[in-house]
């Protein structure tokens, strides 16, 4: 007979001081994952309503007196021996000086540096959270018209897009290489990220980033950039979402969420579906299919970097 996996529901802080540091605390010795750092918190006791669980927790664990905030993201874990839901919240306002009152060494980081800190699996998504958009523009076929694509683009970028994959998969040749080019260089005008799709050799011409596809994912044997220019995969099951890991991918699309006219034979994840998948890995993962910006806070609700979608990112 199978021994029930137990469910633990853990609050968590974003903790921010003056300066923009991040306060991390390091697992201390005898506990899962020891010498690891991750945002202060802890388990949230039954009868306890979150905001007050992590107000104890922050109390006991730091000696600081808080008022809860916005939600970040919650992030479904699954572990060999338990199944965690992370529920991340940002603070209003906190009050005292933070010391580890369980002896645990504290840290005040800089976000940018955040990555550099080995952390629970939980915690990965958390930081991408915090460091990365929330949405993820997929472009549409061009059509017969490169400049009005290229200015729909722009427009897209104009209104804050951060993150985009260059897709175009109708054309090739010349044609692609010169509106890939265009496309990544309105881009870095606008200071946004920018990953081309499935072209491996493109994205080393051009310095970019690249999105492999889910049909690549068993013929790549290793990252196929360097780790400072971003790697991300298209994924539909939780096999791919493994190699995609084991491939040190950045981030992940997984998907689809919804029925959409472009899959029609796909079956749905649903939400459900995707925190199935998602906790079986690490990565910031985008949903994708049928979803609009308006769906951002409850992919976030289900462990979602955010939405990455075509049509409802890219302008009229």
């Amino acid at each position: 007979m199978l021994t029930p996996v137990r469910s633990i529901h853990v609050m968590a802080a974003v903790i921010t001081d003056a300066r923009g540091r991040i306060l991390l605390a390091r697992r201390t010795e005898g506990r899962d994952l020891a010498g690891r750092w991750e945002f202060p918190g802890g388990k949230r006791e039954p009868g306890e309503t979150p905001e007050a669980a992590l107000a104890r927790e922050l109390q006991e664990e730091l000696g600081i007196d808080i008022e809860v905030g916005e939600h970040v993201i919650s992030v479904p874990q699954q572990y060999p021996d338990k199944r965690l839901r992370l529920d991340v919240r940002r603070l209003t306002r906190w009050k005292g000086t933070p010391r580890g009152h369980e002896g645990q060494a504290l840290a005040w980081v800089a976000p940018d540096k955040l990555t550099r800190y080995a952390m629970p699996p939980a915690d990965r998504p958390v930081v991408a959270a915090l460091l990365h958009s929330d949405h993820y523009l997929v472009t549409p076929e061009p059509g017969d018209d490169d400049a009005a694509w290229l200015a729909a683009l722009r427009r897209a970028l104009a209104v804050g897009v951060q993150r985009v994959q260059v897709r175009a998969r109708s054309i090739s040749g010349e044609r692609w290489q010169a509106l890939a080019s265009a496309a990544v260089q309105a881009c870095r005008d606008a200071k946004a990220e920018v990953l081309i799709n499935g072209d491996i050799d493109l994205a080393r011409q051009l310095n970019t980033g690249v999105q492999l596809r889910a049909s690549q994912l068993r013929d790549v044997t290793a990252r196929p950039l360097p780790e400072d220019v971003p790697v991300a995969a298209s994924c539909h099951t939780a096999d791919d979402l493994q190699i995609a890991e084991s491939l040190g991918c950045d981030f992940a699309v997984l998907g689809s969420l919804n029925p959409t006219a472009t899959h029609p034979r796909t079956s749905p994840l649903g939400w459900e579906g995707f925190a199935r998948l998602r906790e079986n890995v690490s990565l910031p993962i985008y949903a994708i299919g049928g979803l609009r910006p308006q769906d951002i806070a409850e992919a976030r609700q289900h462990g979602a970097q955010g939405i990455a979608a075509i049509r409802a990112l890219w302008p009229a």
